[in-house]
């Protein structure tokens, strides 16, 4: 084995693990919240993947635009499920926002379907996007840089705006306790659906990261990935944002290197590989490698 193969599949899952790890602060953030498991969350990923095909490849606007677009739209459709889904179902049993959460995901793959049919489309993006750039012995396209950079910047900026700003205090204070945040006089309401719309604008720009690495996406592509991102989630500890980018990072990177390392005949059980990751660390580590017990908070 090269060297330059080794780094090759490093770069190849540390891009993997910054989508996984995008999708995987929103179930932390609503989790940390609300305690509720948004499986709906991977369809918000497939909303940002449409969102792009229709900004680059219909509308033809430039790629900046694009991702301005593709965050609102994720963000736009995160604060309508929370509206629409969860909302009434404040304070009923968690089973219940588990159930609500894939109806809602069952609902939008069928509008999907209906709307633009279930066929898998592909769209090109920019040439620029898919020139070359090399890093010693490695060459990674332009795009491969991007979605690095963009997520890591992205991530930063939500840590930066968690710890620092009265809203991230509001939100951390939420977290910790519900009841007493709200006899603080915080608006419940408005914090929970902020969580919803800037875990759900994540989402959707991993959606665009995966349609422009790929250059194909299905109405039905968000359930894979929005499974194994909940996977990183509980890997890093769920409820945890530091904990989610960790987890993403680390099952990014173990899913490459258990298909680029291993023989050939063993890359069909990728998928295998990584929920058996998931019992794994629900055995040895039940609340993650950051995660906290319910015991441990306020």
């Amino acid at each position: 084995m090269s060297g330059g193969y080794l780094f090759s599949q490093l770069a190849n899952g540390l891009i993997l693990g910054s989508m996984y790890a995008l999708i995987a602060i929103g179930f932390s953030m609503i989790y940390g919240i609300v305690r509720l498991i948004n499986f709906a969350h991977g369809d918000i990923f497939t909303i940002g993947a449409f969102a792009t095909l229709a900004s680059i490849a219909v509308a033809q606007v430039p790629f900046p635009v694009a991702l301005l677009i593709v965050l609102a739209a994720g963000a736009v459709s995160g604060l309508l499920i929370e509206r629409a889904a969860f909302r009434p179902m404040r304070g009923a049993p968690q089973v219940t926002g588990f159930i609500a959460s894939l109806a809602v995901s069952i609902i939008i793959e069928n509008l999907a379907v209906l709307t633009v049919s279930a066929q898998p489309r592909t769209f090109a993006v920019p040439a620029y996007l898919n020139q070359l750039v090399a890093f010693g012995s490695v060459s990674v396209r332009v795009i491969d840089v991007v979605i690095v950079a963009l997520a890591v910047l992205l991530m930063i900026g939500l840590v930066l705006f968690v710890r620092f700003t009265r809203i991230g205090v509001a939100m951390r204070a939420t977290a910790e306790n519900y009841d007493v945040a709200r006899l603080m006089g915080i608006n419940i309401d408005r914090i929970i659906g902020l969580a919803f719309a800037i875990g759900s604008a994540l989402a959707a720009v991993a959606g665009l990261m995966w349609g422009t690495k790929y250059g194909q996406i299905s109405p039905i592509m968000g359930l894979l990935p929005g499974l194994k991102a909940f996977v990183a989630a509980v890997i890093g500890g769920v409820g945890s944002i530091t904990g989610a980018v960790l987890g993403g990072y680390v099952l990014g990177m173990a899913e490459v290197l258990f298909v680029g390392l291993l023989p050939p005949e063993y890359s069909g059980y990728r998928n295998a590989f990584v929920f058996g990751a998931l019992i794994l660390v629900l055995l040895l580590m039940p609340n993650g490698i950051l995660g906290r017990s319910a015991e441990q908070r306020a």
